[in-house]
């Protein structure tokens, strides 16, 4: 099933945790719908301005979220109308990814992750929501959770 014109409902629900373990990792009619519109206002767009990508971690059911030790409130589980994806885009450094979409996308919450400075460093989380918050953070595993997007990780 197409999303937007590059992207499917597989490809955003491929786990190999899930594969893994054997568990289901199906969104229903309301999340897909969520699904939908963060293709259609975040990940076509970053296509369409930068090439080609994968998302690393799309939906997540919340089976997979417990399976990952992620929480089950996660965006990536898509309820209440919103949805997450994780991704790079190769040859683009995340940071100077992360300050286009703040620029020029209507996120919910974007989250520049385990980034060290090297342009290949980390990913970038990147939520839609249809009255978003526009929340900008950094994460590291050495200072947690950060306000705004910040070049030292």
């Amino acid at each position: 099933m197409l999303l937007s014109q590059n992207f499917t409902l597989s490809e955003l629900c491929k786990s190999q945790t899930a594969e893994r373990k054997g568990l289901l990792n199906l969104p229903d009619t309301d999340q897909i719908e969520a699904l939908e519109k963060l293709c259609a206002y975040i990940l076509q767009p970053i296509r369409d301005e930068f090439g080609s990508f994968i998302v690393s971690s799309g939906f997540r059911s919340p089976e997979l979220c417990v399976a990952i030790g992620s929480k089950i409130t996660s965006q990536h589980t898509a309820n209440n109308g919103a949805a997450a994806a994780d991704f790079e885009v190769a040859g683009h450094d995340n940071y100077e990814l992360c300050k286009w979409i703040e620029a020029n996308l209507p996120f919910d919450q974007l989250i520049l992750e385990c980034y060290n400075g090297e342009p290949n460093s980390g990913w970038v989380h990147c939520s839609y929501a249809d009255e978003g918050r526009r929340e900008t953070l950094t994460y590291s595993k050495a200072k947690g959770y950060r306000q705004g997007l910040l070049k030292d990780g």
